[in-house]
C-alpha cells in the first residue's frame, strides 16, 4: 500500500477520534430579544466557569450553558418581569427574582429584575449552587443598565459573594 492511500484513512480515523472527545452544543432556543446589543455586551464577559461547572457550546444567540449535562443554563433576552410577591436576592449589586415553581426538582430559575433585557438562569441545584452560579455572573450581567430595584431591597434577602445574607 502506497504512503498516501495509508495517510487518508490515518487522517480520517484521527478526525473522528478528535471529535469524539468533544461535547455535543447544548440546544436551546433563543429569547424573543436574544438579538439586543446589550445580550452580546454579556455573552462577551460571560465567565469560563460557572458554579464550578465548565463552560459549554450552545446552539442560540444570547445562550450559554456550564457543566456537563448543562447545570446552569443562561438565557438573555427574556422578558423583563414585573413587580412580584416573588422572593427577590441582591447578589453584587444584581437583583434577582427567584421562581421555586421546580423547587421539588432542585431546579430554581432565576431572572434579574430591573434590568432589560432581563437575564434568566436555570440552576440544577443537584448539581451547581445557585448561590455560586449568580455570584459567578454578577459582573457580566452588572453591564446591563439597572433602571430599577426590587420593591425594598432593605426587605430583601442581600447575599455576599460566599452566599451568606448580609442585610
Amino acid at each position: 500500500m502506497s504512503a498516501r492511500r495509508l495517510r487518508t484513512p490515518l487522517v480520517a480515523l484521527s478526525a473522528v477520534l478528535l471529535l469524539s472527545g468533544c461535547s455535543a452544543a447544548v440546544a436551546l432556543e433563543p429569547a424573543a430579544e436574544a438579538t439586543d446589543p446589550g445580550c452580546a455586551e454579556v455573552s462577551v464577559r460571560l465567565p469560563d466557569v460557572v458554579a464550578d461547572q465548565p463552560e459549554r457550546e450552545t446552539n442560540a444567540q444570547g445562550t450559554a450553558a456550564w457543566g456537563t449535562p448543562a447545570a446552569v443554563i443562561l438565557h438573555c433576552g427574556v422578558e423583563p418581569p414585573g413587580p412580584t410577591t416573588d422572593l427577590c436576592v441582591s447578589v453584587n449589586g444584581v437583583d434577582w427574582i427567584i421562581d421555586e415553581t421546580r423547587a421539588d426538582e432542585d431546579i430554581y430559575t432565576l431572572t434579574t429584575y430591573g434590568r432589560d433585557p432581563a437575564v434568566e438562569i436555570t440552576v440544577d441545584q443537584s448539581r451547581a449552587s445557585g448561590t455560586s452560579a449568580v455570584t459567578d455572573l454578577a459582573n457580566a450581567v452588572s453591564y446591563l443598565p439597572q433602571d430599577r430595584q426590587c420593591t425594598d431591597v432593605s426587605d430583601s434577602d442581600t447575599l455576599d459573594t460566599t452566599g451568606t445574607p448580609s442585610g
